[in-house]
């Protein structure tokens, strides 16, 4: 599997592998260079992600997958990918533009978050569950660029506090379905 197989199907083991290369210093640092450490200004009295320093390969790797260790909030998902669009815009031509780019639009086509195409809008994004803290309950969430491709980008970030990302990316497309963005 390579990376943009990765993100359009979720493969954790894909990406923790990757993240095992990193020391937690750089993943801190990537972390914060994406605005997923601090507050973004979008809401009034925003919480900010709650952030364990990993001390070994393991926990690195669950840090990166969002499973331990970190706890970000749908302001910051919104605000990395915001960052993100920012940063392929000025590169479109490299490879790791190439590479994202290609994944996300693959996983809201037909991966999944391939509901989130459903609405009618070109877009381009990642889905993810979590554990809640206690007990069985997950959480879901869908954050995307759209319309995809687009030098004009909006993210879409939705958060369900029950359910799974597909169910997310499934309220996405009801949002993007009612947007100006749906073309006629």
């Amino acid at each position: 599997m390579n990376a943009r197989q990765a993100l359009t199907w979720s493969c954790n083991s894909y990406f923790a592998e990757l993240a095992g290369t990193l020391s937690p210093r750089v993943l801190r640092q990537a972390l914060e260079e994406r605005g997923l450490l601090a507050a973004t200004g979008l809401t009034a009295q925003e919480e900010i992600a709650a952030f364990r320093e990993p001390r070994t390969r393991e926990q690195v790797q669950l840090a990166a997958l969002g499973v331990e260790g970190i706890r970000i909030t749908l302001p910051e998902l919104a605000e990395a990918y915001r960052s993100l669009a920012a940063e392929m815009a000025a590169h479109p031509e490299t490879v790791a533009t190439k590479t994202v780019s290609a994944g996300l639009r693959d996983s809201a086509s037909f991966g999944m978050a391939g509901a989130a195409s459903l609405g009618g809008v070109p877009v381009a994004g990642k889905t993810g569950t979590a554990s809640a803290e206690s007990g069985g309950a997950t959480h879901g969430w869908f954050v995307g660029l759209a319309p995809a491709g687009s030098p004009r980008v909006v993210v879409v970030a939705v958060y369900l506090p029950s359910g799974r990302g597909s169910d997310a990316a499934l309220v996405a497309s009801k949002l993007l379905a009612h947007s100006p963005l749906r073309k006629p």
